[in-house]
């Protein structure tokens, strides 16, 4: 049995617990915010560095409005403003963080063995455009409460499907094969129909 759940959620699942890849446009993700197409602040964007790097730069300017923070602390407060829409990668982050202090809007103070970054006085005249439409405004309400309701509904379901892929018999699973080849139908017909 074990040899099967190994083969079925493969080496990402085993990663990730069940494989099942974060929710949200921070990364390659599930839902309708994920890659593939997702819309996140600004609009649509790829993968490559366009828009999507425009919009960090300007959510890391605004949020530095408010207060200096860590690396870390400005991933953290996008994803608790989106409702977890939102959580940039570090590695779009912190090099957006290196730029801006290579720009001089921005500079680096070590604090307990990490990087608190804080405006400089040309930084700041940026980061007050930016904080007039900052990019989480994008996200509205009813977004986010509906983001948090799929992502509980999609944890929820993987966490079924683990247990039938760990220790449901051979039928079982195929029947849960089937149920879920059979939501995605239903899932591409709502797009369908509102298309």
């Amino acid at each position: 049995m074990k040899g099967f759940a190994r083969e079925f959620w493969g080496d990402e699942g085993r990663r990730r617990g069940f494989g099942f890849p974060p929710f949200g446009p921070g990364g390659p993700g599930f839902g309708p915010w994920g890659h593939g197409g997702h819309h996140g602040p600004g609009g649509h964007h790829g993968r490559g560095r366009g828009g999507r790097g425009r919009n960090v730069r300007a959510a890391v300017l605004a949020l530095l409005a408010e207060r200096p923070m860590h690396g870390y602390e400005i991933i953290q407060e996008l994803e608790q403003r989106t409702g977890g829409i939102w959580r940039p990668s570090p590695g779009s982050v912190y090099p957006t963080l290196q730029l801006l202090e290579d720009e001089g809007l921005i500079v680096a103070e070590t604090d307990g063995g990490r990087k608190r970054f804080t405006l400089t006085d040309t930084g700041r005249e940026a980061a007050a455009t930016a904080a007039e439409q900052p990019p989480w405004a994008e996200y509205g309400d009813e977004w986010v409460s509906q983001a948090q309701d799929f992502r509980q509904a999609a944890v929820g379901i993987m966490s079924a499907l683990k247990q039938v892929g760990i220790s449901g018999t051979p039928e079982q699973r195929q029947a849960a094969l089937d149920v879920l080849n059979e939501t995605k139908r239903k899932l591409y017909a709502i797009l369908a129909e509102t298309e």
